[in-house]
């Protein structure tokens, strides 16, 4: 069984499980974007211990995604993937032996849990997401992108469950007091997706069997999540459970 919890989700800090169960369960922490302190709080509130976590995947440098990822890592000798240009845009430091190279395309192979990880279109110097499975349902990690690809998308297909940014809603970020050069930034190609954007993402490779749509990554100040939840209710249907991803709680866990 693949199942999966958000441990919060935005500007302060971004932190996603994904679990196979089993007789000897793999879990993957995907970004570390939360102080050690918090992410023990977290992961105590998911049932875990830190030395429970089997492997890091982090998907760019920024600050809300690496958090705390080498201290964690190398307290506690978990493995950690990365894009190389991830890996320079944090100044290259010691990992101690415990960093692997993520590359676009190439997959990651954790024994009951396979990643596959794939590049976005963000302003970081070579940021993937990625999909993950168990070898029977899969998961659909896109967080920190400017807009869709059909190559995204193609990764995307059949998923079973997806978490999705939605950082903002394209009118509360126009009359926000960001200056203008943060608007741009944030609306723009390289940015981050509005509800409109996701909203066509999710129509894009919504399907029968997509169980659950998670909104992701709402700024605190530009979106609302009765607005996020809107918009993926009305790009899904009925046949999709719709959950916004609190920036401080999370999610319950999500089982696919």
């Amino acid at each position: 069984m693949l199942r999966f919890k958000s441990l919060g989700s935005g500007s302060t800090g971004n932190a996603t499980l994904v679990e196979v169960a089993g007789r000897k369960p793999v879990r993957l922490l995907v970004d570390c974007g939360l102080g050690q302190k918090r992410l023990a709080l977290r992961l105590a509130g998911a049932g875990l211990i830190t030395d429970d976590i089997d492997a890091i995947f982090i998907t760019h440098e920024h600050s809300d995604h690496i958090g705390c990822t080498r201290q964690f890592a190398k307290r506690h000798r978990v493995p950690v993937w990365m894009s190389r240009g991830t890996y320079e845009g944090i100044g290259s430091p010691d990992f101690d032996g415990l960093l692997n190279t993520a590359r676009d395309g190439e997959g990651i192979d954790l024994g009951a849990l396979q990643i596959m990880p794939f590049t976005v279109p963000h302003d970081a110097r070579e940021p993937l997401q990625l999909t993950c499975t168990d070898g029977t349902a899969k998961l659909g990690i896109l967080t920190d992108l400017g807009h869709a690809t059909a190559y995204l998308l193609d990764h995307l297909a059949l998923c079973d469950a997806l978490l999705l940014e939605c950082n903002h809603d394209c009118e509360l970020l126009a009359l926000s007091a960001y200056p203008p050069f943060l608007k741009r930034r944030v609306g723009g190609m390289y940015g981050h997706l509005s509800n409109t954007a996701a909203s066509a993402i999710a129509r894009s490779v919504v399907h029968s069997g997509l169980k659950h749509l998670v909104a992701a990554h709402l700024s605190e100040k530009n979106n609302r999540p009765e607005l996020a939840h809107r918009a993926m209710s009305e790009a899904l249907g009925d046949s999709t459970e719709v959950v916004i991803a609190d920036a401080n709680a999370g999610t319950r866990w999500l089982e696919i």
